[in-house]
């Protein structure tokens, strides 16, 4: 279950990349054009899959071995490495997740077509960005040796 769990997430990954990135760039195009009905489906879209990804976060949270042992070893807080996968990592996307909720809810409540763009273009490109800082790439101490994938 762990290594489905795992692999779903990773996948998902680059699926809510690539949405957030298409979600921000239509943000800016649409902010000055009329309304219409696909104004929102994006970052709808956008919203669902990090939903799901958080989802999913949560479940590997606490059923993954990796987790379970840096818990046991101690000294979370003391060292980056085991502070990161347990603290950070799941701190810094349920952050990424509420400021996209808030962008979403909030760009409901707009009269004007720009006001509604503007509010998915912040609290978008905001969580786009901690989840970029987030996210264990292969490059960085704490994704050292897990790949791409």
């Amino acid at each position: 279950m762990h290594d489905i769990l795992l692999s779903l997430h990773s996948i998902l990954r680059y699926v809510l990349l690539i949405l957030i990135l298409v979600t921000i760039i239509d943000s800016l195009v649409r902010m000055y054009k009329p309304e219409d009905d696909a104004d929102k489906k994006l970052a709808l879209f956008s919203l669902i899959i990090m939903h799901t990804q958080i989802l999913i976060g949560l479940g590997l949270y606490f059923i993954s071995p990796l987790i379970k042992t840096l818990m046991q070893a101690g000294k979370v807080m003391s060292e980056s490495f085991p502070r990161f996968w347990v603290v950070e990592h799941m701190v810094g996307m349920i952050v990424a997740a509420i400021l996209i909720t808030i962008g979403y809810s909030r760009s409901k409540k707009q009269d004007s077509n720009w006001a509604k763009h503007r509010f998915i273009l912040v609290y978008y490109s905001i969580a786009l960005i901690i989840i970029l800082l987030m996210i264990p790439w292969p490059f960085r101490e704490v994704g050292a040796g897990r790949g791409w994938y």
